[in-house]
C-alpha cells in the first residue's frame, strides 16, 4: 500500500477508489465510507493521533478532506478544517518522512466573474471557503519550499464537480429542469465551467502516476464551457423535454434569495435557495484548463456524456440505493 487518501468517503474520493482499486490505498475520514468501509479509518484531521494511523509504507498523501458547503456555521470551521487540518497533515508527513502530497483546492481561490483565469491569475476569493483554500495552499507552498529538491506538491483546483449520486448545486439545477419547475435567473449568457466526477477522479490518478519532486498546480475543467442557456438546452435534449422560456431579472432573483436567507435563519433550516447560490448561479465561472489537458491526460468522458450519464442515472432511469453525497 503506497497511497493514503484523506477525506475519500465522499463523492470524489469514492470514485477515485473505484479507479485505483481498494487494494492500493487506505482511506482516513471523519465519516464512514458507504462503499469502502473495510479500508476506512475514522479520524478527524483537526485532531491529534493521525500519525498512529498512517502505515510506514505510504509514499503519497492525497488530501481531499475539506469544509466546503455554502452554509457552514460558524465561519471558523472553514479555517479549522481546511487550513489547520492541512497543517496537521503536513506535520504527520514530516514525522513519517512522507514527501509527496496531492491537494484538492478549488477555483474558488480566484473569486467570481474573472476573465478565464489560468493558474497564474491572482487570488481574489469572495467567500470563506475560497479564502481558507488559498490559505491552505500557502501553508503547502511553505512546506514544499523547505525541501523543494526532495518534496512533491501537486495542487488541483477543480471547478464545480457533478455526477451520479451527488446532491449539490448542479444536481439541484438538473432536478428543477427535470421537474419542469426551472426558472432562468438573468439572461443566461454567463458561462459555466464544470467538471464530471469521472474525469476528476481520472485526473487525480494521472497526477499520482506522473508525480515527481517539484511543484505543480492545475485548474481542472471539462471543456467546452457552456452558457446557462446552452446547458439548459443540452439537458432538455437528454430529457426530451422543453421548458417554458420564462426569465427572472437578476435583481429580483437576488432579493428572493435574501428573503430565503432570512427565513432560513429564523427557522433554523438549511434551504436549497439562498442569495449566495443565486449570485453563483448568475456569475460567470469560466476558467482556463490548458495546463491540465496538455499534461498528457485524456479525459475519459466528454462533458455532454457526463451530463447525459448523470441525467440517465438520476432522472431517466433513477437508482434508489440511498448512497448519495451532499456538496455544493
Amino acid at each position: 500500500m503506497k497511497i493514503f487518501l484523506i477525506g475519500a468517503s465522499g463523492f470524489v474520493g469514492t470514485r477515485l477508489i473505484d479507479r485505483i482499486g481498494k487494494e492500493n490505498c487506505l482511506n482516513l475520514d471523519k465519516n464512514k465510507s458507504a462503499k469502502y468501509p473495510e479500508i476506512t479509518v475514522l479520524h478527524d484531521i483537526r485532531n491529534t493521533g493521525m500519525a498512529d494511523l498512517i502505515p510506514t509504507t505510504i509514499e503519497t498523501i492525497v488530501l481531499l478532506a475539506a469544509e466546503h458547503r455554502d452554509d457552514v456555521s460558524p465561519d471558523s470551521l472553514y479555517y479549522d478544517v481546511n487550513v489547520q487540518g492541512t497543517r496537521n497533515v503536513l506535520d504527520v508527513m514530516d514525522h513519517k518522512g512522507i514527501k509527496s502530497i496531492i491537494f484538492t483546492s478549488s477555483v474558488a481561490v480566484y473569486g467570481l466573474n474573472k476573465n478565464n483565469p489560468d493558474e497564474q491569475h491572482p487570488s481574489d476569493p469572495f467567500n470563506h471557503y475560497g479564502k481558507s483554500k488559498w490559505q491552505a495552499e500557502e501553508v503547502l507552498r511553505t512546506w514544499y519550499n523547505k525541501d523543494s529538491k526532495n518534496r512533491s506538491l501537486t495542487i488541483l483546483r477543480p471547478t464545480v464537480i457533478f455526477g451520479e449520486r451527488n446532491r449539490g448545486n448542479v444536481y439541484n439545477l438538473l432536478k428543477q429542469i427535470a421537474s419542469g419547475k426551472f426558472l432562468m435567473i438573468g439572461k443566461g449568457k454567463n458561462k459555466k465551467s464544470m467538471a464530471y466526477v469521472g474525469n476528476v477522479a481520472a485526473f487525480i490518478e494521472h497526477c499520482m502516476q506522473t508525480q515527481k519532486p517539484g511543484y505543480r498546480v492545475f485548474n481542472y475543467i471539462d471543456k467546452p464551457d457552456l452558457t446557462m442557456n446552452e446547458l439548459v438546452a443540452q439537458v432538455e435534449e437528454s430529457l426530451n423535454k422543453k421548458l417554458p422560456s420564462i426569465r427572472v431579472p437578476y435583481w429580483l432573483g437576488y432579493m428572493g434569495g435574501m428573503c430565503f436567507d432570512i427565513f432560513s435563519k429564523i427557522a433554523g433550516k438549511k434551504l436549497t435557495i439562498s442569495s449566495v447560490r443565486v449570485k453563483k448561479f448568475c456569475a460567470t465561472t469560466q476558467f482556463d484548463s490548458t495546463r491540465a489537458h496538455s499534461s498528457g491526460f485524456k479525459a475519459p468522458f466528454a462533458i455532454g456524456e457526463g451530463l447525459h450519464r448523470t441525467l440517465q442515472y438520476e432522472f431517466i432511469n433513477p437508482k434508489n440505493d440511498d448512497v448519495i453525497f451532499v456538496s455544493d
